[in-house]
């Protein structure tokens, strides 16, 4: 193979990812549901961020989180309720295509990695573009951008994109991913904190494979959750791979 064709391969396969990539953004913002959660998401941002001095007086916080008080609320609202947005938008990203078989439409255009990863990297945009918002509209009223807040909050949303896509890939049926996705969105959080914080050895090891572990950290160990999330896309990856379309 000369260099040419790689390159002609290489660049083939960039176009059809920004073309799958630009597919699933778009049709993310169509739909009752996106505006409703981008509503919910830009609403909590704007109230916590005027209210911070409430919330300040009404909780004990050290010198820095009194600092970050008015990322609180969006914090929250991504820790305890994204998954289950970003699963209430995505959980069918591959085996709805599979379902409608345009799956076999697709696949004899692009490779079926350029596929996958197309997709995510289109919900993954289309999450970091609300959480760009949403601090922006916080940093009016704190008159800062916490660079390192945003970073733990996208590791995050990589985290649940990442589940939502290898939940799609694994389950044929999109009205399966919707009632696991729902199920998982809820309990989820509360398994995490619980295997967080439990002296159960058979369950707290598993805090090493959720992401609230490592957000609870004011270090980069928040690093280790894109780790995991590029696990679940390989995983992802090799099974959609070796799956009839």
């Amino acid at each position: 193979m000369t260099i040419y064709t790689l390159i002609r391969i290489t660049l083939k396969g960039a176009w059809n990812m920004f073309v799958m990539c630009k597919r699933e953004f778009i049709s993310l913002f169509k739909g009752i549901k996106s505006i409703i959660m981008i509503a919910i998401l830009f609403a909590v941002s704007y109230y916590a961020a005027k209210f911070s001095s409430v919330l300040s007086s009404g909780v004990e916080l050290t010198a820095g989180e009194a600092e970050d008080i008015h990322t609180i609320g969006l914090l929250s609202v991504i820790l305890l309720l994204g998954q289950l947005f970003v699963f209430g938008l995505s959980h069918d990203t591959i085996n709805r295509e599979i379902h409608e078989r345009t799956m076999r439409f697709l696949v004899t255009r692009a490779s079926r990695s350029t596929i996958l990863f197309g997709k995510f990297l289109g919900i993954w945009l289309f999450w970091l573009f609300c959480i760009v918002v949403s601090f922006l509209l916080i940093s009016i009223f704190s008159k800062k951008f916490n660079l390192f807040i945003f970073s733990q909050t996208m590791s995050l949303v990589t985290y649940q994109a990442a589940l939502a896509v290898l939940l799609s890939v694994l389950i044929p049926r999109p009205g399966y991913t919707m009632f696991l996705g729902n199920i998982l969105g809820l309990m989820l959080p509360a398994f995490g904190f619980w295997a967080a914080f439990s002296p159960n050895g058979w369950v707290n090891w598993m805090k090493y494979l959720i992401p609230f572990y490592y957000l609870e950290r004011d270090d980069f160990t928040f690093l280790v959750i894109l780790g995991l999330a590029g696990m679940m896309l390989l995983a992802a990856n090799a099974v959609f791979r070796r799956r009839e379309c």
